[in-house]
């Protein structure tokens, strides 16, 4: 009756708002008037130092604080000042004779006074110079004494020279920004060129009007730029990725003479009617309350969600554990592989994988591909192994190849790893993609997702996750196409290829001998370490393939999630691709303070009509939701099976049932506790700290499925050892930072491997029978089931 209900209202929906919905500007530009400096003498220059605006004029200083100016003193600032380089945090300065610049000095605070800490001199002089802050390096580009252009770049941390990059083709500069990892200079002629790691310097669409003062770094993609044009004086954003220019507002008053970064806009210094004002540009994101329509949809979603639950608790009730764990094994082989493939993709993947396809191309679609060609590995190999051993925890394969303690140790760790390291991240991006694009409250959407995926999941078991996953699957494809149909309808198929096209948006090869790029080599490496060696560890998902009834049906569910999950890569793909098309073709509806992955629930937000916004974003929590039931169900079933019934001999059949209903509703609250502070903290990378978290705890105790099942020597002493000398190795090289997050994994799984496999020699090899439990033997051990509860060897 839900499922009717739902699939009502959003027909509903379609005949009705099928229209675009009207367009809504999602930039505010907030306007403010400060006081003016006292004294001027008509060549002010605007910097910043430690957040605050200073005002240089000739030989004195005023700095602003608490909407007042007040005269500062000065010391070694160079009377013939060039140029003012500023982030709104920090500034420094060009100086040199006959306007061409031999000198740079940082401007800092000292004493009470403004200092000029002299840098390095220029390696050559520069006429027209300008310059702009990269991170932790300042750059200065110029005109030689022969011509052609100049680039420099001195790194805060090694000042002692300055570094030649490669200069842009030709041209006077008027102005110099850097974005992220981009560079983009503006010449007299308004041409624009614009400097990436992937494609060096690019000719960009031409300015819109003559650059006044210095452009802004705003977000995470946008530089802010104040242009004059006959009609006046504009605030325009250019967007470093689609190289398109927006207009920000109607023209300004007066005739601006200097501007400066200053909270989420510019600090303007301007002429009016002869005489000096200052004043502010801030600019908001315009959010906009969610419709009745979507609510109504999202309410009806989550609902359904947990009458799924609560059918299969009453069906249930009562029955044995294998029930609650596995679903009696009788799963079919569709259902499961659709649940691998809900349990494999997550919120991140919906946010972040359109966002990268938006930024860049499809180069990180290799990752997919590696993968599906490491799961025809698994399936052919692996799958049969642990199948034919009718396990429901896969660290029990452990104890009966190696030790207890070897179980009990990986157990713990990857129940750590996914409720520390994975649960709250993907809890909490959902509800920061709804408060970004509604007035939705963050933690509100926490607790509202959380609470409704615990209680289905506590009340429905293993059968609950998987059928709601393949109804969340559904409902998430569903919004995505709708997405990429929406951009195609308005903005036509021609442009959308074309765009891809002029852009090299769909390019996915790239054979590169260099680390630091996303290479095939690289993907290669990562699908051998990430799931080759990995998925016999992953009980999530092989606990789908556990519960389906014979080996020749675990194979199944194997292949078809292979076979959906390229699919899918494309269509998430194909979504940031579409977007770039949107956005290059309309720019002012993309606003500049948000950051890129934030770029697909803009779209969401502010773009398609209600009811449709209700759709996807019931997508989006889809994704959320299918990840975290089968975490939660997943750890439930490791608590109960590798720590409870062990630790509480005697039990019942129903207190066991009991004890991992409790724990799905434990381990969901941690979740959401873990979610809410996440809400609280200011954290760079979600992803990358995802990234870490997965190589530290998860890494390490890989290995040892590794040297399980393709060695026959390897030990349960000599595993310990690689387990705890690779977790030491990857705990060093993470404080030190030695290498980049993404090789954790790969670092602590390898080392546990050959530590593990050469201190084996130093003690006696296995003494009890290994037949069944490696790729070498094909004999069914039903032994080691956990539901026979058997004698281990080395117990």
């Amino acid at each position: 009756m839900t499922l009717r209900l739902l699939l009502l209202m959003l027909l509903g929906a379609l005949l009705f708002q099928a229209a675009p919905a009207a367009a809504k500007q999602p930039t505010e530009i907030e306007a403010a008037a400060l006081p003016a400096p006292s004294g001027d003498r008509g060549n002010l220059l605007l910097a910043a130092i430690d957040g605050f605006p200073v005002a240089l004029d000739r030989d004195r200083a005023q700095i602003l604080r608490h909407r007042s100016w007040s005269a500062i003193g000065t010391r070694n600032i160079p009377s013939k000042m060039l140029a003012v380089v500023s982030d709104g945090r920090g500034s420094a300065i060009l100086s040199g004779a006959g306007g061409v610049a031999t000198s740079a000095a940082a401007l800092t605070l000292a004493n009470g006074a403004i200092v000029a800490k002299p840098l390095p001199d220029l390696p050559v002089p520069l006429r027209s110079a300008v310059g702009a802050f990269q991170h932790d390096a300042l750059l200065v580009a110029g005109v030689g004494e022969d011509g052609t252009p100049r680039l420099f770049r001195l790194a805060w941390a090694q000042s002692a020279r300055w570094q030649a990059l490669a200069p842009w083709p030709g041209g006077v500069p008027v102005a110099l920004a850097a974005q992220n990892r981009g560079i983009a200079v503006t010449l007299a002629d308004q041409q624009q060129w614009r400097w990436l790691p992937t494609g060096g310097w690019r000719r960009g669409a031409t300015a819109r009007g003559t650059v006044v003062g210095a452009p802004r770094p705003i977000g995470q993609a946008y530089l802010l730029y104040l242009l004059r044009d006959a009609g006046g004086t504009h605030l325009y954003s250019y967007s470093m990725i689609t190289d398109a220019w927006a207009p920000m507002g109607a023209a300004l008053p007066g005739e601006p003479l200097a501007a400066v970064s200053h909270g989420e806009g510019l600090l303007i210094a301007s002429r009016r009617n002869g005489a000096l004002a200052v004043s502010t540009l801030t600019l908001r994101f315009n959010r906009e309350p969610l419709g009745l329509i979507d609510w109504a949809i999202i309410t009806v979603y989550l609902f359904a969600m947990l009458g799924i639950g609560l059918a299969f608790y009453r069906r249930a009730k009562g029955g044995p554990s294998s029930e609650f764990f596995l679903g009696s094994r009788a799963i079919p082989a569709w259902a499961a592989g659709v649940s691998m493939f809900a349990g494999s993709i997550s919120s991140i993947s919906y946010l972040a994988v359109p966002a990268k396809a938006f930024e860049t191309d499809w180069q990180y679609i290799m990752s997919k591909i590696a993968t599906v060609c490491g799961l025809m590995f698994v399936a052919l190999v692996v799958v049969p192994v642990f199948r034919r051993l009718n396990l429901v925890s896969v660290f029990n394969y452990l104890e009966a190849r190696f030790h207890p303690a070897i179980r009990m140790l990986s157990s713990a760790l990857w129940i750590c790893m996914q409720i520390g390291g994975r649960m709250g991240i993907v809890l909490f991006l959902p509800a920061m993609a709804i408060g970004t694009i509604t007035d939705t409250n963050i933690v509100a959407c926490i607790l509202i997702v959380g609470l409704f995926t615990i209680v289905y999941t506590a009340l429905g078991g293993m059968r609950a996750v998987v059928w709601t996953d393949v109804f969340q699957v559904l409902v998430l494809t569903a919004g995505a196409f709708f997405a990429i149909g929406f951009v195609i309808y308005q903005i036509g198929f021609g442009d959308v290829v074309d765009t891809a096209t002029a852009f090299d948006k769909t390019r996915m090869l790239n054979f590169s001998f260099d680390v630091t790029q996303p290479t095939v080599w690289a993907f290669l490496v990562l699908a051998l370490f990430d799931v080759v060696l990995t998925f016999p560890k992953d009980q999530v998902l092989m606990q789908r393939v556990l519960a389906t009834p014979s080996e020749k049906e675990a194979k199944r569910s194997v292949w078809l999630f292979a076979l959906i999950l390229l699919p899918s890569a494309f269509m998430f793909y194909i979504i940031g691709t579409v977007l770039f098309a949107y956005y290059r073709a309309r720019p002012e509806q993309l606003s500049p303070t948000l950051p890129i992955d934030a770029v697909f629930p803009a779209f969401i937000g502010t773009e398609l009509p209600p009811g449709i916004v209700g759709l996807i974003i019931a997508g989006l929590i889809a994704a959320a939701m299918g990840t975290l039931s089968g975490i939660i169900n997943s750890v439930a079933t490791l608590l109960s099976v590798d720590f409870y019934e062990r630790l509480v001999p005697g039990r019942s059949e129903r207190q066991t049932v009991r004890f991992a209903e409790g724990a799905s509703m434990g381990v969901g609250l941690v979740g959401i506790a873990i979610a809410i502070v996440l809400s609280r903290l200011d954290i760079h990378s979600l992803l990358d700290l995802t990234i870490e978290l997965f190589g530290l705890l998860g890494g390490a105790c890989a290995g040892a499925y590794t040297l399980g099942l393709f060695t026959r020597r390897a030990n349960w002493q000599g595993v310990a050892i690689g387990i705890v000398a690779a977790s030491i190795i990857t705990f060093v090289v993470w404080w030190f930072g030695l290498v980049h997050p993404y090789l954790y994994l790969a670092l602590a799984i390898a080392s546990s491997i050959v530590i593990g496999y050469l201190t084996s020699y130093l003690f006696p090899p296995p003494s009890h029978s290994l037949e069944g439990l490696t790729i070498y033997s094909r004999r069914p051990a039903s032994a080691v089931s956990d539901e026979a509860a058997p004698s281990i060897p080395g117990s």
